[in-house]
């Protein structure tokens, strides 16, 4: 999007019951509509405010993207996640406001909200993100996302087995309950939680991190950003899943194979120009405290 070019049509999409979110939403189309910017609402988002407000534009969540310039999230990080693939395909900017703790994604809180617009609306280079998508192809089976790719055990089962190519070669045999493949800003997701590195955005990798590992050897590996990682599933009487972003995801047969690359689309993440990423992660992460 040329920074000379006006926006003149903002979606808008919600976590519908989180806390405060018709009062927000009320709010923000009234700031918009002030600067004579059109508000395009996901069906979830209209249903909350229709006996409040007339609205024109109304379309369900996986089609928004088709009908504006740039995307608000009233929410947390899983509903930016689930918008993520369909404005990062379009190339749209994403304003994610948080409505209960201070997320990675949704890093804007609802008292810098009105503000960190009021900047973005009238010049949005200082504070943009660009962020590493990833690829996923299975069978005929294509999707994007920001965060990770995960493949692991159900509740239930034993362990797991995957082979792991990276560009062709074999570099191991992984037995444990899963691996995580994420981007840099997965890396404080899931990834984080397993033992994985916190990466900054900027850097050009991807992270393989195991989950409970049987070999203790098999550490989190950083491996070039145009790499790509291809896994076969060993594993055949065990309940084996690929979940994407934590949000869809699918059950897995033995000797499925699943590839991996950096995707030539990126998510444009509007963050906050009251906080730097390292100032994020001190604050998320309790850092000094």
């Amino acid at each position: 999007m040329a920074q000379t070019e006006k926006i003149k049509k903002i979606g808008i999409i919600i976590k519908p019951h989180a806390a405060g979110v018709e009062k927000i939403l009320l709010e923000m189309i009234h700031f918009l509509q002030d600067h004579k910017v059109t508000c395009v609402l996901e069906e979830l988002a209209a249903a909350k405010i229709q006996h409040r407000i007339r609205l024109s534009e109304i379309y369900p969540r996986e089609e928004i993207a088709e009908h504006v310039q740039a995307i608000i999230v009233l929410g947390g990080d899983g509903t930016l996640l689930s918008i993520a693939p369909f404005a990062a395909r379009k190339g749209l900017p994403v304003i994610g406001i948080n409505l209960g703790r201070l997320g990675f994604l949704t890093e804007i809180p609802v008292d810098e909200a009105f503000p960190a617009l009021e900047s973005f609306l009238t010049s949005r280079d200082g504070f943009i993100s660009r962020r590493t998508m990833l690829e996923i192809n299975y069978q005929s089976k294509r999707d994007i996302c920001l965060n990770d790719v995960v493949l692991n055990k159900a509740a239930l089962a034993r362990m797991i087995e995957l082979l792991i190519y990276i560009d062709g070669k074999e570099v191991t045999r992984l037995k444990g309950d899963g691996l995580i493949l994420s981007s840099p800003t997965g890396s404080t997701a899931y990834s984080l939680s397993a033992g994985g590195p916190i990466v900054h955005p900027k850097v050009e990798t991807m992270i393989l991190t195991p989950i409970c590992p049987h070999t203790l050897s098999f550490r989190p590996l950083l491996i070039p950003a145009q790499s790509v990682v291809s896994l076969k599933l060993l594993t055949s009487e065990e309940k084996v899943f690929l979940t994407i972003d934590g949000q869809r995801g699918w059950a897995m047969e033995k000797n499925a194979v699943i590839e991996l690359k950096k995707s030539k689309q990126e998510l444009i993440l509007v963050t906050s120009p009251k906080r730097s990423y390292y100032e994020l992660v001190k604050e998320k992460l309790g850092w000094a405290e």
